[in-house]
């Protein structure tokens, strides 16, 4: 018998929880929930990315003539 610490999801924990949400939403609302959990992450990376460029414009402005930047 495998005891897991607490804190830990197992394999059983899992599957009861997959269950009580196909109980809870039904068959038919659960491709609607991932599409929309999908569209979530999606929007979600683009934003990091954008911030990401960002940063990355401002260091390489700052590269470029680091004299100009500290004057602002």
């Amino acid at each position: 018998m495998l005891i897991y610490p607490l804190g830990v999801i197992g394999p059983w924990q899992i599957v009861i929880i997959a269950l009580v949400i196909l109980l809870l939403f039904g068959g038919k609302k659960i491709p609607e929930l991932m599409k929309g959990l999908g569209k979530g992450v999606k929007s979600f990376k683009e934003g990091m990315n954008e911030i990401e460029d960002q940063i990355n414009q401002a260091d390489d402005s700052l590269k470029k003539d680091p004299k100009d930047s500290a004057e602002k």
